[in-house]
């Protein structure tokens, strides 16, 4: 990919709570750990949980001396006044992929990068809550009513991309923090999705479990994928490693899926 701009990453939710910096997090380094250039690039300014991520990340590998991958990232800040479009060509340049996370929230920042994003990611939990975010759902049919507001952004932000670069944007919902309860609310939800998915144009794919590890890594800026290296790996682990891998081949991302299996098995 030497010499052509970044394949663009946003994970983007105007909802929080949803796993989307833990998500970002892991794609980046998933990525770094298959010999791709990465960088990563932080919107939201005041929580920067991806930024603080990979700081303790950087923390880690001075303190143990370890090799594990290290993606450059940074943390927009508009207060210095350079526009959005200039700190992504900047961060971005020379890299393979560019990894953006955004803010839980309506940020004109974020609109922006989902314009230009060749890969929209928009992670939420498996429940009804998170998916009225994306159409509205009708309480005694749980049929899907309408697209709701978030859907119109998205919807936006690709017309805007298709008029100026005649580019598509590849829409991917990940269904994150799946339960091995409520079978029945799991199957409504999926097919709600399943039909909406239709009338919006997303794909589907399964996102990374509701588990400990992730919270108890973030201290030390470490993903499922260093485990080994520091001599914590489980079989529960293992399992976890695996909805990863899953989750990146889902992606589908340019000229990565044949390398995916051997360079993150493990």
């Amino acid at each position: 990919m030497a010499g052509r701009p970044p394949h663009i990453i946003v994970f983007a939710n105007e909802k929080g709570g949803t796993g989307k910096s833990t998500t970002a997090v892991h794609t980046a380094v998933a990525l770094a750990s298959m010999g791709r250039r990465v960088a990563a690039l932080d919107l939201d300014t005041r929580q920067r949980t991806l930024g603080r991520y990979l700081d303790n990340r950087a923390g880690t590998q001075r303190r143990l001396q370890i090799p594990i991958p290290m993606p450059h990232h940074e943390t927009f800040d508009p207060a210095k006044g350079e526009p959005i479009e200039a700190a992504m060509d900047r961060v971005g340049d020379g890299v393979d992929l560019l990894v953006i996370d955004t803010p839980g929230r309506d940020d004109p920042h974020a609109r922006e990068a989902m314009i230009r994003a060749d890969t929209l990611v928009t992670p939420i939990n498996d429940s009804f809550v998170d998916l009225d975010l994306i159409g509205e759902v009708d309480p005694e049919t749980f049929k899907i009513r309408r697209p709701s507001f978030y859907a119109e952004v998205v919807w936006n932000s690709r017309t805007r991309r298709a008029k100026t670069t005649g580019a598509s944007v590849d829409w991917v919902l990940l269904r994150n923090r799946l339960q091995h309860i409520e079978a029945r609310n799991m199957r409504r939800v999926a097919e709600a999705l399943g039909d909406l998915s239709r009338r919006v144009g997303f794909r589907v794919i399964p996102g990374l479990g509701e588990r400990v590890i992730y919270r108890e890594l973030f201290p030390k800026g470490l993903t499922l994928l260093d485990l080994a290296l520091i001599g914590e790996a489980s079989i529960a682990h293992v399992a976890a490693r695996q909805e990863l891998r899953e989750m990146i081949a889902g992606l589908d991302l340019p000229e990565l899926e044949a390398q995916e299996p051997r360079r993150m098995a493990g």
